[in-house]
């Protein structure tokens, strides 16, 4: 409207040009008469601003009888269920059962190392030896002698067995072989402590004493680290609040910010203690995933699934309002209106978990039912509005 106005103001202002033509305009200019020229000038300005005031009274009048010219634009959306997964979200760490410090038993001489960093091994795998001190020797001595009485034994049975020879002597012999033979074991035993052996099947993660070094069972004399990757998990605590919710076999996301990747999971096992220092419990989440990239203590972001609704109506977060009475409510379309028109109408309204930029609505609003969304916050209640969507 208004381009046709600026089109039709100049024709006007032509036509009132001492006969209309430009002919005459030109004329006059090329008279070269300065005060003529004023005198035109001042003519065709009053008339301009007559004009602008009658176009300023039609422009009234439009607005006055063209009620759609004043009304808001909005868009919709049109409520529907859909399935509606909360996420609970935490942060652990990568954690192993078999991720251990391996400490000899006996104290003496590192004598041999058999393994280096990054070594696979084996269960009961030989990894390092220690100097015995002579316990070998020992142990060869206490056999020969074990053998002895055990020969001894062997003969006096036979006799006892024949009603030879006293019961006492009997005894001796079988005392004497049992003796023997248990001083053999226990020095096995003890010799078997020279020897540090993997105790279970991983990666020698770290060799921390050098060969030659003297080591002692106890604090400070660790020998070995070794790791299994194999079976991984995150721990995470979780607050009290959530425990009815957070149970097993709960869906779990767990991302790694580090590596740029998630992998998913459930939840193994939940904790039967509540740490009274920060009110909650602890959640296994095992790793399905045999990933040499995650390492343990690796920092993991984890979502867990504590709240699903099947028939969810989902709304944007920044459409919903709040009254004085802190009544939480939005717009909605009432009627069809005529046309693209339609009214607004104010429903209070329920709300319930949020995820994202996205808020469930458990009432207030019906499946099919038309909320505006851009133009929300402009909007009054029985307020007439243009639908642009």
């Amino acid at each position: 409207m208004k381009q046709l106005f600026s089109i039709i103001i100049p024709a006007l202002i032509l036509s009132s040009c001492g006969g209309g033509t430009q002919t005459d305009l030109d004329g006059l200019l090329a008279a070269k008469d300065i005060e003529a020229i004023r005198a035109k000038r001042i003519e065709i300005e009053t008339d301009y601003k007559a004009l602008g005031q009658e176009i300023a009274l039609l422009d009234s009048a439009i607005s006055e009888l063209d009620g759609s010219s004043k009304l808001p634009l909005v868009t919709t959306i049109v409520a529907q269920y859909q399935k509606f997964d909360h996420y609970l979200d935490l942060q652990g760490d990568v954690m192993t059962k078999q991720n251990v410090l391996i400490y000899p038993e006996m104290a003496g001489t590192l004598y041999k190392v058999y393994v280096k960093e990054g070594q696979k091994v084996v269960k009961g795998q030989l990894l390092a030896s220690i100097d015995d001190g002579g316990l070998s020797s020992q142990l060869a001595q206490l056999k020969t002698q074990a053998e002895l009485a055990k020969t001894t034994f062997e003969r006096q049975k036979r006799l006892w067995e024949q009603n030879i020879g006293s019961e006492i002597q009997y005894l001796q012999a079988k005392t004497n072989y049992e003796a023997q033979e248990n001083a053999v074991k226990q020095l096995q035993s003890q010799l078997g402590k020279s020897t540090i052996r993997a105790p279970f099947s991983g990666i020698i993660d770290d060799v921390i004493k050098d060969q030659g070094t003297v080591v002692s069972p106890g604090p400070g004399s660790e020998v070995f680290r070794i790791v299994n990757l194999g079976n991984m998990y995150i721990e995470v605590e979780v607050p009290e609040s959530h425990l009815p919710n957070v149970t097993p076999g709960k869906d779990v996301i767990v991302h790694f910010p580090i590596l740029g990747d998630s992998v998913s999971t459930k939840v193994r096992q939940t904790g039967n203690f509540i740490n009274p220092s920060n009110r909650s419990f602890t959640a296994e989440i095992p790793l399905p995933i045999n990933d040499t990239r995650i390492k343990p203590n690796l920092t993991a972001k984890v979502m867990i699934n504590d709240y699903t609704n099947e028939k969810a109506i989902l709304i944007p977060q920044s459409i919903v309002s709040e009254n004085a009475a802190g009544e939480q409510y939005v717009y909605v379309i009432e009627g069809n209106g005529e046309g693209d028109e339609a009214m607004a109408k104010k429903s209070i309204i329920e709300t319930g978990k949020t995820q994202g930029d996205f808020v469930e609505v458990l009432s207030g609003i019906n499946e099919g039912d038309g909320v505006i969304n851009e133009g929300a916050r402009s909007v009054k209640e029985g307020q007439k509005v243009k639908i642009k969507n």
